[in-house]
């Protein structure tokens, strides 16, 4: 295959990959050229972490940046009628999901003489970036809504993180990060493509957990879309290697309150539909403009998946029913165990399936919140 080069998948223009940037010329987001994937001759083995899979890459990193991200547990557990399996992101040295995009994307950015960056987060995308960006002697500075949870603020201020607090909506932070990029590079978790390099190992890991098969669904709590679209195209570069004979089916669950993603999909276009917002208890996904709107919606049309808009209260009924369980989730991740009853009841999915659904971060970064939800 030619070298991979970043893409603007709108009109197909390329750019060197050793050219540090966060999006294309005209500020519209890029991706990576689609990689050739790999089979299990290629995983490196002795390497507990996710770069056990740094093949799949589509550089080579010489020095990568590891606490021993990825390698998470899968754990069956009985759902009513159901027995999926939920995919244990928390085990990530900082909490969350977040920490494989945000391994890979350092890394690089590094490799090539990035040694400072700058990200907006409201919570596990900070904490990740100053985390993996500690390990990497990297200097970090994160912009968060003024209105973020304290825990999750202490959290990025223990990793030596510079915090810059930003009053107004969630977006705000985004638009002064965005004003700030022109000092200090813009390392977005939303924005730059290696970090979607990074949460491809998912699919990787979930291929290599099933003895080598692809599940026959995943659901993922969606708000920015990285770990569904890291999923996307990590079966998809599986399945172009003949490691796999179809595509898992993927599903994205949204808080109706916040879910510009199922109102696309269910009105049957890649273009925003308007949908009233409110506040949420999952504030992971409480993302009213996806960036990357298009791709998601077609990587769910591709995968012959869909999307599951939950109440407050049926997030909430999911959200004590795994801590009763033993699994002591933040109320985004529990989105994905409250769409598995909604599936099943519209036979979505089936109890002979193998259905993965990704728990994405810790409980403990919402303590208090879980606390007074489930008790």
């Amino acid at each position: 295959m030619p070298a991979a080069s970043y893409i603007d998948p709108r009109n197909g223009k390329l750019y060197p990959l050793l050219e540090p940037r966060w999006c294309s010329d005209e500020r519209t987001p890029l991706l990576v050229t689609p990689g050739a994937g790999i089979s299990r001759a290629d995983i490196d083995s002795g390497t507990r972490s996710l770069w056990r899979y740094r093949a799949a890459l589509p550089v080579e990193i010489k020095d990568p940046i590891s606490l021993g991200t990825g390698c998470t547990p899968l754990v069956a557990q009985a759902w009513g009628d159901l027995r999926p399996l939920f995919k244990l992101e928390w085990f990530n040295p900082t909490g969350s999901f977040k920490d494989r995009g945000s391994a890979v994307m350092l890394s690089f950015l590094r490799q090539i003489g990035v040694n400072a960056i700058l990200e907006d987060s409201s919570g596990n995308g900070g904490s990740s970036m100053a985390g993996l960006g500690a390990a990497g002697g990297m200097r970090v500075k994160i912009l968060a809504p003024a209105s973020t949870s304290p825990a999750k603020i202490a959290q990025v201020r223990a990793y030596g993180a510079e915090v810059q607090l930003v009053e107004g909506p969630r977006e705000e932070s985004e638009a002064e990060a965005i004003r700030q990029s022109s000092r200090t590079f813009y390392a977005s978790h939303n924005w730059q493509p290696f970090f979607l390099e990074g949460t491809k190992s998912l699919a990787y890991e979930i291929w290599e957990d099933l003895g080598f098969r692809a599940p026959d669904n995943v659901i993922v709590p969606v708000g920015a879309g990285s770990s569904l679209l890291g999923c996307a195209f990590g079966f998809r570069e599986l399945l172009r290697a003949g490691q796999i004979v179809k595509l898992p089916r993927l599903f994205a669950a949204q808080p109706l309150n916040c879910s510009p993603i199922d109102a696309s999909f269910k009105a049957g276009v890649d273009t925003p539909v308007a949908r009233e917002v409110s506040k949420t208890i999952a504030e992971g996904t409480a993302i009213k403009h996806p960036l990357r709107l298009r791709e998601i919606i077609g990587a769910l049309r591709e995968s012959g998946g869909g999307t599951v808009a939950l109440t407050e209260d049926e997030i909430v009924a999911a959200l004590r029913r795994l801590a009763r369980q033993g699994l002591f989730a933040e109320p985004t991740s529990a989105s994905a165990a409250a769409a598995l009853e909604k599936l099943a009841s519209n036979g979505a999915i089936k109890a002979n399936e193998a259905t993965v659904a990704v728990l994405t971060g810790t409980g403990l970064k919402a303590a208090t919140t879980v606390a007074d939800l489930v008790g």
